[in-house]
């Protein structure tokens, strides 16, 4: 039996600035991403027309994930993990885009156990069904009610767009090292004795 993790896509093992190079090319904008202090990237785009950034997304969304850069560390940090975890990769993406990620992960050579495109960002059930003993997110909501209703800690990385207060359960980290730290610190030892003993 080897702990689990849930492992969100999007702003956590990509870049969270991955999207707004596309942005600023096709809305002629110079955002940064201090700039995007809400999840929902249109409050950044006031003078846009409803809906003419869903549009522009799905029609972009390929390319985008197709080009997304790997946030920092997180490459050597998961395959390192992949040792003693089980890696289960659980993102708002489509379906429409299996392909797209699973190449990128094979691209990058970023080891995992399973990925699953649920479509939506309530991500509660698919992680309880899988039963993850760990959480990783960007996404403020979704790392507070994954932390609270299973119960289980959950590293939230840290942006101008997650700066509500937490809960006790969530914990704020600033990149993979600080997360790495975490979880050698809360699971490590455990987790090699449990390896051992398989």
């Amino acid at each position: 039996m080897r702990y689990r993790f849930g492992i969100d896509i999007d702003g956590t093992v990509t870049s969270p600035t991955s999207l707004i190079p596309h942005i600023n090319k096709q809305f002629n904008s110079e955002l940064t991403l201090d700039d995007i202090k809400e999840y929902d990237l249109t409050s950044a785009l006031p003078h846009l027309e409803p809906g003419e950034f869903y549009s522009w997304f799905r029609e972009a969304e390929s390319t985008i994930y197709a080009s997304s850069p790997v946030s920092e560390n997180a490459k050597s940090i998961l395959n390192q993990w992949k040792e003693q975890y089980e890696l289960f990769y659980i993102s708002a993406r489509g379906e429409n885009v299996m392909d797209i990620t699973f190449e990128w992960f094979k691209k990058h050579a970023i080891a995992f156990d399973h990925i699953e495109l649920i479509g939506t960002h309530k991500k509660i059930e698919t992680a309880k069904r899988h039963n993850v003993d760990l959480f990783f997110e960007d996404k403020h909501d979704n790392a507070v009610e994954i932390s609270e209703e299973l119960d289980i800690p959950v590293i939230l990385f840290n942006t101008p767009y997650n700066q509500d207060p937490v809960p006790n359960k969530v914990i704020r980290v600033y990149n993979w090292l600080e997360a790495e730290q975490w979880v050698d610190k809360e699971f490590g030892v455990q987790s090699a004795l449990t390896t051992q003993n398989k």
